[in-house]
């Protein structure tokens, strides 16, 4: 259906700009399947997050992991049907194990915020941007940009984890978890899970 409709709107984006180049038209329809997908994707992850009585952390840990997770990319789900199940098991997963997590001494938060933050800076420093072959950032200012996006979004983040860690430690484990996620899914193993390439080293030549 999603591709249905994407198809239709490319028809009427080609009668309006013919000029455009396939190599183009395959870029923009990947961007358009890309907004036109988080629709149903971002309802069902409010509907399952509502039924398992988690809804407004859902919504937070989405708006607050939401920058980290656009600087620093990412891998892509091939279907829309993997797109939709991995969402929710992503952000409604985290709430269930920070809810679960036993309230440790605020000395375990900063260790986990510590290793958190090694790691991520780690593989920032390898993939970021982690792009994909449909949607490639191939602008070396761009790539710089968001890398150090990365690294500055990632560090503010996991320091509001460390300030809300005395009142609000489920949120706080919320961050942590949640940036330790998407760091991890930016990394080789992941794509390669999900059959995704890299796209600066797909378009390198």
């Amino acid at each position: 259906m999603i591709d249905k409709i994407c198809d239709f709107i490319m028809v009427r984006i080609k009668k309006e700009m013919p000029d455009i180049d396939e190599e183009r038209a395959e870029v923009i329809n990947y961007g358009l399947q890309m907004i036109i997908g988080e629709i149903p994707k971002l309802f069902i992850m409010l509907g399952i997050a509502y039924i398992l009585g988690i809804l407004k952390l859902t919504i937070l840990a989405y708006i607050m992991l939401l920058p980290y997770k656009y600087f620093v990319g990412g891998v892509h789900a091939k279907s829309h049907l993997a797109c939709i199940i991995t969402t929710p098991s992503i952000y409604c997963g985290n709430i269930l194990i920070s809810k679960s997590l036993p309230i440790m001494p605020s000395t375990y938060t900063y260790l986990a915020v510590i290793l958190v933050w090694i790691f991520s800076m780690i593989v920032i420093s390898i993939y970021a941007p982690a792009d994909t072959e449909a949607v490639p950032i191939l602008r070396k200012k761009e790539r710089k940009f968001k890398k150090i996006m990365s690294y500055i979004i990632m560090t503010l983040t996991l320091l509001v984890a460390i300030i809300l860690s005395n009142k609000y430690i489920i949120v706080s484990n919320i961050l942590i978890i949640g940036c330790l996620i998407h760091s991890i899914f930016i990394t080789r193993p992941m794509y390669k899970l999900y059959h995704n390439k890299y796209g600066h080293e797909v378009y390198a030549d």
